[in-house]
């Protein structure tokens, strides 16, 4: 029998997903942002999901040769550009757009023999500090760019770095209001009307948190072109401040494994690798097929304290003890109708319906949802379904 680990992907949330996205960001165009091999959920497994998007935005040009042969035809835009001069070359052959972040990339654009004019996104240095011209040098690097023929339009980019950052409460004591825009975005979105001012040019600035948060109600961030990504996957891009069934987010990956044993624990015996767990009373546990070897968390929480959640048959519970390599313990005190066999969701959508956030679960870790998501194995399976 195969191991009972698998990861599901729902074609349903994704659809729903990139609903909200292009409701919450009305008039502009979505990028569905798939980098990271779709944030670990396969460029594959998304595709029919996501093509009704406006464009695929990714890292490299292998993920563009991936979507062009699974039959997209529309824009596709590389995130941090080309990483080689060599580059330049697939995407005329595949016509794919790409984001120039400093001047090396012009020179390459600028020595490139090519019938096919590129398009390009210019990307503004606004104030994360990553990628992008500085604003004293932005607007010299567009006009290198308009000079040459081997460029045929230029897109005007940044990227916000506390788009998903609180606002103080008013002086009234009044909650935050989650459309307002935090001091620190209010200064890039300015910086970058003032770095970009009479340039002409597609405008993209908003993530996922931006999108949902300030997209419908500040149009300078909304721009031409949203740029959705953890949002797709069904995450909560401000989590704690909102989860994801606040924004009408549904997860589009469950890992779902099964009870493969259960043990009887007397009162004051330990659970797991290095006793970080023991039992307080009498008490029944599971031991899940699903380990660090899988991508879930060795350092989830599993002692006497705060725990990591956990679902059997659609139940919540708690893990219990060390995460091991190829298993993991929970509590079956609320569960007491659990067997060998029975359904255990580690995060996502259980058969039953409920759901368990992959935001809780790796927030009770440490992390953010975006690693679990990347970080789930490939010897566990993929299931795509409706």
């Amino acid at each position: 029998m195969t191991r009972p680990i698998e990861a599901l992907i729902h074609t349903d949330a994704l659809q729903n997903n990139l609903a909200r996205a292009r409701a919450a960001a009305s008039g502009a165009r979505v990028w569905a942002v798939v980098k990271a091999n779709a944030y670990g959920h396969g460029i594959a497994a998304v595709y029919d999901a996501l093509k009704a998007a406006d464009g695929f935005a990714l890292l490299d040009v292998a993920e563009a040769e991936q979507v062009r042969a699974l039959g997209w035809r529309g824009p596709i835009l590389l995130l941090e550009g080309c990483f080689d001069a060599r580059d330049l070359d697939a995407c005329s052959r595949l016509d794919v757009w790409h984001v120039v972040h400093r001047r090396e990339q012009i020179e390459w654009l600028a020595a490139h023999k090519t019938h096919v004019p590129h398009h390009v996104f210019l990307k503004l240095n606004s104030g994360m500090n990553r990628l992008g011209f500085a604003p004293a040098a932005y607007r010299a690097a567009w006009l290198r760019l308009d000079a040459l023929p081997q460029v045929d339009r230029i897109g005007l980019v940044t990227h916000l770095a506390d788009a998903d950052a609180a606002v103080d409460a008013g002086s009234d004591g009044a909650s935050e209001d989650p459309h307002a825009l935090p001091p620190s975005v209010a200064r890039q979105v300015e910086r970058f009307e003032a770095a970009t001012a009479e340039l002409p040019g597609e405008r993209s600035l908003a993530n996922s948190a931006a999108t949902l948060r300030f997209a419908a109600s500040h149009p300078a961030v909304r721009g031409d072109w949203v740029r959705p990504g953890i949002m797709l996957y069904g995450s909560s891009p401000d989590h704690p401040a909102h989860g994801s069934a606040a924004w009408g987010l549904e997860p589009a990956m469950s890992l779902r494994s099964q009870l493969i044993a259960c043990q009887d624990v007397a009162a004051g015996e330990a659970v797991g690798y290095g006793s970080t767990f023991r039992s307080e009373r009498p008490m029944r546990i599971g031991v899940v097929a699903c380990g660090y070897a899988d991508g879930y968390p060795r350092v989830a929480p599993g002692g006497n304290g705060a725990a990591t959640p956990v679902l059997v048959d659609g139940v919540r519970t708690r893990l219990v003890g060390r995460v091991s390599m190829d298993m993991l313990a929970v509590d079956l005190g609320p569960v007491p109708g659990a067997h060998v066999g029975s359904e255990v969701t580690l995060w996502g959508r259980a058969t039953s319906g409920a759901v368990l956030p992959i935001d809780e679960v790796a927030a009770a870790a440490g992390t953010l949802g975006y690693e679990l998501m990347c970080a789930r194995a490939p010897r566990v399976p993929t299931r795509v379904v409706p």
